[in-house]
């Protein structure tokens, strides 16, 4: 994952050469910045905080901090408003203690690798037209996080196909939950020239769940081109 997210940052510093030199009229970098009315996107390199145990009716669930990957697209609606979609996936490893509702049945316990998969809307509001600046963000979107625990047997399904004969898949359902979420969040941006731009920030997600809310802090990285 982070030999591709690498490799995508390189790719982008070297097509940089190129996307620099093309005419670009009225946006030409200076003091006032040349953000307004380009598009832009960027890869996200970002680090995801652990949460400490959360008990419900005698369970309860802990998850570790992990790194994830994600991409962002985003239109400069001027040099300080910014609208976008971000994605964001982790794979945090997991413990769960699982008390079952019979009493004469034994707790279990569960440690596994969950997968998070977060989408937001976001608008971002940078303080300064100048290259530098730091900023906010708000957004709002849905999360899906899959504990990848089979919640019922598999089905297998069997085909017959003509060039490589006789196929059998498996598929089976996972514990999964998902609903709306939002964030909240500041950093530092920083438009390396005119077609290249880095960000740093700090974000809280708010993840509602059945049965209450999980948030989750996370680092964020992005480097991206504008065009």
């Amino acid at each position: 994952m982070l030999k591709r997210i690498a490799l995508l940052a390189i790719l982008i510093i070297t097509s940089s050469s190129v996307l620099a030199q093309y005419d670009y009229p009225r946006k030409e970098r200076s003091q006032s910045g040349s953000r307004d009315g380009r598009w832009e996107g960027s890869v996200i390199l970002a680090f995801q905080t652990g949460l400490d145990p959360v008990y419900n009716d005698g369970s309860a669930i802990e998850i570790d901090s992990t790194t994830g990957w994600g991409v962002s697209f985003g239109w400069n609606w001027t040099d300080k408003w910014n609208l976008s979609y971000r994605l964001v996936s982790t794979s945090p490893s997991y413990t769960a203690v699982v008390v079952p509702e019979d009493s004469n049945i034994a707790p279990q316990i569960i440690e596994h690798d969950a997968s998070k998969y977060s989408h937001q809307f976001n608008v971002t509001y940078n303080f300064s037209r100048r290259a530098f600046t730091p900023f906010v963000v708000a957004g709002v979107g849905w999360t899906k996080l899959d504990s990848n625990v089979p919640s019922a047997p598999p089905v297998t399904g069997c085909w017959w196909d003509p060039w490589w004969g006789y196929i059998c898949v498996s598929d089976w359902r996972t514990y999964t939950t998902s609903g709306f979420s939002y964030n909240l969040g500041a950093g530092l941006r920083w438009d390396i020239n005119n077609a290249i731009y880095t960000k740093a920030s700090y974000t809280r997600e708010f993840f509602d769940v059945d049965k209450g809310s999980i948030d989750f802090d996370m680092a964020i990285f992005e480097i991206g081109l504008m065009f």
